[in-house]
């Protein structure tokens, strides 16, 4: 319903011109706020998620690698090693005083 009046007109379309800009500021501050933060993040050199976990899954695959062959090679050493034989000592030869 629009009013006969020429100032409650200017008014309304005011009010809804200041609604849109102030839309159009908000998007346009958001827009301005994330590229800042993604360039902050790009700078600090943030790693990936992604990449993180597949990293993460690889260091866990080369720990249980190297357990494995650890306990692998000392068995080998155990294995190789002549078992040893226990020599009695000598007896000592007795002094004269």
């Amino acid at each position: 319903m629009q009013t006969e009046n020429p100032f409650l007109d200017g008014l309304a379309k005011l009010v809804t011109d200041a609604a849109g800009a102030a839309q159009g500021a908000r998007a346009e501050f958001e827009a301005f706020m994330k590229q800042r933060l993604e360039k902050l993040i790009a700078d600090m050199d943030f790693v990936p998620r992604d990449e993180f976990e597949a990293v993460k899954a690889m260091a866990v695959k080369a720990r249980n690698e190297n357990e494995r062959l650890e306990a692998r090679l000392a068995a080998l050493e155990h294995r190789g090693q002549p078992k040893k034989k226990r020599i009695p000592p000598k007896p000592r030869p007795k002094r004269k005083l």
